[in-house]
């Protein structure tokens, strides 16, 4: 039994880093179409600002401080990703440049990683100590990460309902040219939104950095298990991120207990292949009509 609550403890832990990388993808393709194949790689961006700068017995108030910082770091660099990528489309919904943009600035990450710190993880600490669950002692990243996820889902949740930048987010989402023709500045509104994941997974790297591989090789299992979990709970579908998040990062640490390590990927893959089987628009996604 104590072996399962870890599977489960810990699973839902990285599962929530995992649904932070979904919300992020959301964040960006529902107003822009783009799936941005660099969020992996800006979540360990988040976790090696850690590294770098957090001082091994930091206070909470300096962990906070630092983990605004690394967040709004991050904010920045996406902002001028999104700039960049965004710049050579007329619409991004009918151009597909962007796949070659994203996967370029995470080939250019990974080896600014790699020349600056070496090939081997880095360690990232955090001032909490660890807490009991169901009598085993666990990593406070492990609580962080779920707390995180869920305060980005309700955070993005208000932006959007309550804010008129959000609900002008929310309209490009539905209809990008109705957005246009009423006179929202789309292209603005679409690089804020690529600021805004990166503030997400900037923030989320950073909080949750304990419990992360932060190295050159490992933002490529990020980005695939987040965008598994972004697919199974439905693409913009933040509720269905944290569900998807849980039940790939759940999986993931069984098949890692029970199979083996390099097996957590194709049971992520697997598990993928039964949802879309089932409900090809994910666990909360809606079918749409299109127009042909």
């Amino acid at each position: 039994m104590d072996e399962l609550f870890i599977i489960v403890v810990r699973g839902i832990g990285i599962g929530a880093v995992y649904s932070l990388v979904a919300v992020s993808f959301n964040v960006v393709f529902q107003s822009s179409g783009i799936l941005n194949f660099a969020q992996g790689h800006m979540l360990i961006l988040g976790g090696v600002f850690g590294s770098m700068f957090l001082p091994p017995d930091a206070g909470v108030l300096t962990w906070l401080a630092l983990l605004m910082a690394a967040g709004l770091s991050v904010a920045l660099l996406m902002a001028v990703q999104g700039y960049i990528t965004l710049l050579p489309l007329k619409s991004s919904v009918e151009q597909h440049s962007w796949l070659i943009t994203t996967l370029a600035v995470s080939v250019i990450i990974s080896a600014l990683i790699l020349i600056t710190k070496g090939p081997f993880a880095l360690v990232v600490r955090n001032p909490f100590p660890p807490f009991r669950a169901f009598g085993v002692e666990t990593p406070a990243a492990y609580a962080i990460a779920p707390i995180f996820a869920v305060a980005a889902c309700l955070g993005l949740r208000w932006f959007h309902r309550y804010t008129l930048t959000g609900l002008a987010m929310s309209a490009i989402s539905q209809d990008l040219e109705a957005a246009k023709a009423a006179g929202i500045r789309v292209r603005h509104l679409q690089i804020m939104s690529f600021a805004i994941s990166g503030l997400v997974v900037g923030a989320g790297g950073f909080g949750a950095g304990a419990i992360l591989s932060i190295s050159p090789s490992s933002p490529i299992n990020y980005v695939l298990n987040g965008f598994v979990a972004a697919v199974i709970g439905g693409i913009g579908s933040n509720a269905g991120a944290l569900m998807g998040g849980a039940m790939v990062g759940v999986l993931s640490m069984w098949a890692a207990y029970n199979v083996g390590g390099e097996y957590q990927n194709a049971v992520s893959l697997a598990l993928l292949v039964v949802i879309l089987m089932a409900r090809p628009q994910g666990l909360f996604g809606r079918v749409s009509a299109r127009q042909v």
